[in-house]
């Protein structure tokens, strides 16, 4: 059965930028100049076509349908797939499948999650490329946040229910002659999908890791945009479904010459996900700690300012030592506790690392004194 497209709208929403780069990739090539405002592109047994570079014309809804009719011949398609490819060409597309169901419906409340998995996914992926950290505030994130509401969400493919992403459009490369291996110069919109399949593939293979005894497979997948925030999602999806497929198909306007294996995740990496999760939380940096204790270790290099005390404290209701490194002038104060067996408040970021903590950051507030006063 024949399929046209006549709908004006849904023509308008195909670019410029997408018609040519969906040309390219089917084999055709800029030729010349036609006119003010387009191009002729030709191609070894193709029929020459005439490519707008602008939509600002009167009659670009007709051009585009009638590009349409043709690339569908070309390319032994209907014309309701070739639309769906020009309005994607100048998207990534991650698409996220879950366990197959009868009819390819999930429940109300499960799709529900699962969309939020997907966005809370993404978003994760975004805090990640500035570093990467064991937990992010992820709602204080203007850029990320900023970066994700982007992202629209395209139409479910048959016969399963998946969750497509349409990612934020990736402009082309400029000046460039030949294909890019290192994207680490592309644009953020690439970036982020980039980053969001790099993190998905180190959560999977640190829970690979973890099943096999490695305690610190997660942490060390921190620095490839792993964190709490991404298990989390993960954990979300998965307490739905038994299954979870996650690919990609690049933008055409800035092809990837590697292709990406889907990354599938099962009901079992829950539980290793969700304790993943409360470990990376668990070791991220508290702000704006206080700690009241004794001064039990001072270390200086010769010459050197700022020096190093091992405080004895109390965390979470335990005993515990934490050390900081101090500028001058508070280290001075730590000694001089140290010598009156003074307790000390002191300040900062609380970092726990293994079977240790370290307080970043640091500042010692006060010298507690018998009488009640300080020595500032």
């Amino acid at each position: 059965m024949r399929v046209s497209i006549h709908d004006r709208q849904a023509l308008l929403a195909v670019s410029p930028t997408a018609l040519s780069a969906y040309a390219r990739a089917i084999g055709w090539s800029r030729h010349e100049p036609y006119r003010a405002h387009s191009d002729t592109y030709i191609g070894e047994d193709l029929p020459e076509i005439i490519l707008p570079r602008t939509d600002r014309l009167g009659d670009y809804a007709s051009v585009v349908a009638g590009l349409i009719e043709t690339f569908a011949s070309v390319v032994r398609q209907n014309e309701l797939s070739v639309y769906r490819a020009l309005v994607t060409a100048d998207r990534d597309v991650v698409r996220i499948r879950t366990g197959e169901s009868e009819d390819g419906s999930v429940a109300l409340d499960e799709g529900v999650e699962l969309v939020r998995g997907a966005r809370d996914m993404l978003l994760a992926a975004a805090c990640s490329l500035g570093e990467g950290k064991a937990v992010y505030r992820a709602g204080a994130n203007r850029n990320a946040t900023d970066l994700v509401a982007g992202v629209r969400l395209g139409q479910t493919d048959q016969g399963s229910f998946v969750v497509t992403l349409l990612m934020p459009v990736v402009p082309p490369p400029v000046g460039v002659l030949l294909p890019r291996v290192d994207e680490r110069d592309a644009p953020i919109e690439r970036r982020l999908t980039l980053r969001c399949m790099e993190a998905l593939r180190a959560a999977r293979l640190a829970s690979e890791r973890t099943a096999a005894g490695d305690e610190d497979a997660f942490g060390e997948a921190v620095e490839r945009g792993v964190s709490a925030n991404l298990c989390e999602a993960l954990t979300r999806i998965l307490s739905s479904f038994p299954t979870l497929d996650v690919s990609v198909s690049w933008a055409r306007t800035r092809p990837v010459t590697q292709p990406q294996r889907a990354i599938r995740f099962g009901r079992t990496d829950a539980p290793l996900l969700r304790e993943a999760a409360r470990s990376l939380r668990e070791r991220a940096p508290r702000p704006d700690i206080r700690l009241i204790g004794y001064v039990r270790l001072l270390a200086r290099g010769e010459g050197e300012e700022d020096g190093t005390i091992r405080l004895a404290t109390s965390i979470g209701g335990s005993r515990h030592s934490v050390t900081a490194l101090l500028e001058r002038r508070d280290y001075e104060r730590a000694v001089q506790a140290h010598k009156d067996r003074a307790p000390v408040v002191c300040s900062g970021d609380l970092e726990r690392m293994g079977q240790r903590w370290r307080l970043l950051n640091p500042r010692v507030e006060e010298v507690m004194r018998d009488d009640g006063r300080d020595d500032a």
